[in-house]
Parts: C-alpha cells; structure tokens; sequence
C-alpha cells in the first residue's frame, strides 16, 4: 500500500515546485504574497531536486521526465548568477564603490570610519542615514576620508547620503519620490574624476514589498530608477528585489549588468542578518548595477555590526 501512495505524492509534490518554475519564467507575479515568495526561488530550485532524485531511485519514467523538467527550469532561472561572465572590456579609471544600509543609523558610526579606513572605497553609498549619524561620522573623520558629499536629509529610512574621494554634485536626473509618506527616497549624484570624466551615482533605497500598500509603492520605485544609456550610471544600494524579481530584471535589461551575476556570486545573499534566527533563509536585496559599458573588476559583501544587511563593495573599471 505504502509503495502505491509514493507515485501519486510524488506527483503531488511536483505541482508547487511546477507552478514556482512557471511564474519565475513567465515573470508574471500576481498580487499576492507572491512579491516576497518569489525572493526565495534559489531555496525552490534546490528544493527542487528531491522529487527528481526520488523518481529516479523508483525508476519511473515519466515522473522522471517531469522532474527534470522542473528542476530544469529552476536552473535556467538560478545557476547563471553563479557563473562568472559578461563582462566588458573597459582599462580607464577604477571606481570602488561601498553601499550600506544602516538600519535607521543603528550600525556603530567608528565602525562605519573604520571599513571606509581599511577598505578605501571611492564612493560610499549610506542608506537610512539620520542627522545623528551625519554628526557622529563628520567628528570621527569620515570627511576627511570622503572629502565630498551629496545629503538626502530625512530620519529613521527616509535619509541617505553619498560620500566621494572626488569632487560631486547634486545630479540634474529626475527620480519621482514615492506618493507614501515615510518611504525610503533614491539620491542622484554626478562625479567627477580626475581628468574631467563623469559618473552619475545613484543611492537606491526601493521600497519593502512587506504588506498591502508597500508592494505598490515598491515595484513604482524600482520603475522610477534611471534606465541604462546616455551618460554612465552605477545604481547601487538597497533595492528590496533579487533577481527573481521581474520588475529588476526589466531594469537591468535597459542596459545595466548586475556586479555580483558577472562576478559569478549573484548568489551572495545579502538580508536578513541582524535580529533573526540564524536559520531564517537569506536572500540577495543589495546589488550593485553598472553602465553595461563598465567592466566589474570584483564584488564582494561585508558584514556590518547591528544592520541586518550585508554591505556590498565593488570595484569598477569605466570605459
């Protein structure tokens, strides 16, 4: 009796990982829980290989087929992120560039100093930057480091700032603020390097598709970022989405690469680390998208104290 039931659970079993594969590839994502679900895809595809393994120890056909069809589908969608390639060809300046997010400033501000310190970052993107921590960092020398700044003022997830070794500007891009009150804001920035070359700069904090109304204003976010072309663009920070997330992979594919999918580590996953049991599934919210002109010389994340994101740092190299 018992070996008669496993064929029809298997079957059973097949169907959500089925229906997963086929929303992933479609890229349609209904309005449901399906916006958080969907970050969780590289968990499925692993997931997914049980059923394929049982079907084989079985020795039946057709579940065989199926199986792999799914979990064929799985890695179509996954395993690419963790190849490196598609870089370009690019020998002019080299660009590092550090983003964090602070969670409502909460990350120790020597600490901050000290990564700029050791890690020498170009460019530091801060996310949920408050007054305080602007105080606390400007005393403990950040500006003597980071000599220029852009500041988006605001408290709590409002706020952000960008830091650079050379010289930067508030840029002339028009990126439409969220119609929510107390939702996290993008901030644009030009620098530029010496020799005159210039590089906009975007701190991206989107916004959390957590519940009812923030999954509106979350995917209206990421649709208002800049497109790829014109002038070079790095996007870099918070962008509450993986790349499972259909409405980052269309921005991407206005001509942007993702650092950490051409460096082969688009499995890096960056949230939730703070706060959390340790067993709680991570996935990868933070990315890095650069100008598909610029060449990704490498990416890597770094753990902050009391944030529950990953820092990531990443260093360009511009046409």
């Amino acid at each position: 009796m018992r070996g008669r039931l496993v064929v029809p659970l298997l079957w059973l079993m097949l169907v959500p990982f089925a229906g997963w594969a086929g929303l992933r590839l479609a890229g349609w994502e209904p309005k449901f829980v399906w916006s958080q679900l969907v970050s969780f895809t590289p968990y499925a595809a692993a997931a997914s290989v049980l059923p394929l393994v049982v079907a084989l120890l079985i020795r039946n056909g057709p579940l065989v087929v199926a199986a792999l069809l799914v979990t064929g589908s799985f890695a179509v969608a996954v395993l690419p992120r963790a190849v490196p390639g598609g870089n370009a060809e690019a020998g002019g300046p080299v660009l590092r560039v550090l983003a964090v997010n602070l969670l409502h400033s909460s990350v120790p501000p020597e600490d901050l100093v000290a990564v700029v310190e050791r890690d020498r970052p170009d460019v530091l993107h801060l996310l949920e930057f408050t007054s305080l921590m602007r105080k606390r960092v400007g005393e403990l020398g950040l500006g003597r480091l980071l000599p220029y700044e852009v500041v988006l003022p605001g408290e709590d997830s409002e706020g952000a700032a960008i830091y650079a070794r050379y010289p930067l500007r508030p840029s002339d891009t028009r990126i439409a603020a969220p119609s929510f009150a107390k939702s996290p804001r993008h901030l644009p920035a030009l620098l530029t390097l010496p020799g005159g070359r210039e590089v906009e700069l975007v701190a991206v904090h989107a916004c959390a598709p957590s519940e009812g109304w923030r999954t509106a204003c979350w995917a209206s976010s990421i649709r208002a970022l800049p497109p790829a072309g014109g002038r070079l663009r790095v996007l870099a920070g918070d962008f509450n989405a993986t790349l499972d997330h259909a409405v980052l992979r269309d921005l991407i594919a206005t001509g942007y690469r993702d650092a950490a999918d051409v460096t082969g580590k688009g499995l890096s996953m960056t949230w939730p680390y703070y706060q959390q049991p340790r067993l709680f599934p991570k996935v990868a919210i933070d990315h890095v998208l650069a100008d598909g002109r610029i060449a990704v010389r490498g990416f890597q994340t770094l753990r902050m104290p009391r944030t529950d994101h990953r820092a990531t740092l990443t260093e360009l190299a511009l046409p």
